[in-house]
């Protein structure tokens, strides 16, 4: 095959490759931007697709959703929520699944601060502790679940602020407006250790799983970026960038 020929069908591959990709939007719940950043910039180089992200907390993604908002995917913090889009129809059910599962832990912004027990909980010497909406977000609830099951509630109830979501708790904790808080381990844990700071693990038996969900939206039933992005999300790729940050599946 003479070289021109072969010129004129790469061009028209890559040609065919670039007018098949497409983008798809992307609600993401915000405990997830760091590694959905990372696997978003691997899935675009992967397939040619570009997921457009929002972040914020899911049940404010839930009110957005039946209200309208454009997204066709949805990576929310627990699976609840997309329990009930899919049941309201606006989620295609065949498409849900368990993306990763997320772990809670109580940070503070100050070196050596927090102990790896947790016992600063029960000595109590702090001002304040952060936690994200119980009711809006996962891991708020499970922050409330811990501090309920460690029957701590009567002593610190009366000390707690609350974000919106664990974005705005991990803003509050890292600028130090608050001693310490429990937020996502994902937000502060990177290489195989908490990155800066000091934290305790919350061990899983102190609260219920934070199962986190993706589905497709009804809007993204045609488009074949939603497909794809869903099936990318359980490559050993986006597998090994959640794992970075603390996730297991």
């Amino acid at each position: 095959m003479k070289s021109r020929q072969l010129l004129v069908m790469i061009s028209a591959y890559l040609l065919m490759t670039v007018a098949n990709a497409s983008d798809v939007m992307v609600a993401v719940a915000s405990n997830f931007s760091a590694p959905m950043q990372k696997i978003a910039e691997s899935f675009q180089k992967e397939t040619g697709h570009r997921a457009v992200l929002a972040f914020g907390s899911s049940g404010s993604f839930y009110a957005q959703i039946k209200n309208g908002a454009p997204f066709e995917v949805f990576l929310s913090a627990d699976h609840e929520t997309v329990d009930r889009l899919v049941a309201e129809g606006f989620g295609l059910g065949q498409s849900q699944f368990t993306y990763a599962i997320g772990k809670l832990v109580l940070w503070s912004a100050k070196e050596g601060y927090v102990d790896e027990s947790g016992l600063i909980l029960k000595k109590n010497t702090f001002k304040k502790i952060a936690i994200a909406n119980p009711k809006l977000a996962p891991y708020g609830l499970a922050a409330l679940q811990t501090l309920t099951k460690l029957n701590l509630m009567g002593s610190i109830g009366g000390k707690l602020i609350t974000g919106e979501n664990v974005t705005q708790t991990y803003q509050f904790v890292s600028t130090q407006n608050v001693e310490l808080g429990f937020v996502a381990l994902s937000q502060v844990y990177k290489d195989g250790r908490i990155s800066n700071g000091s934290g305790w693990i919350v061990p899983s038996g102190l609260h219920e799983p934070i199962r986190q969900d993706a589905v497709i939206l009804k809007t993204g039933k045609s488009s074949e970026a939603a497909r794809a992005l869903i099936s990318y999300l359980k490559t050993d790729q986006s597998k090994a960038i959640m794992k970075n940050f603390g996730y297991s599946d």
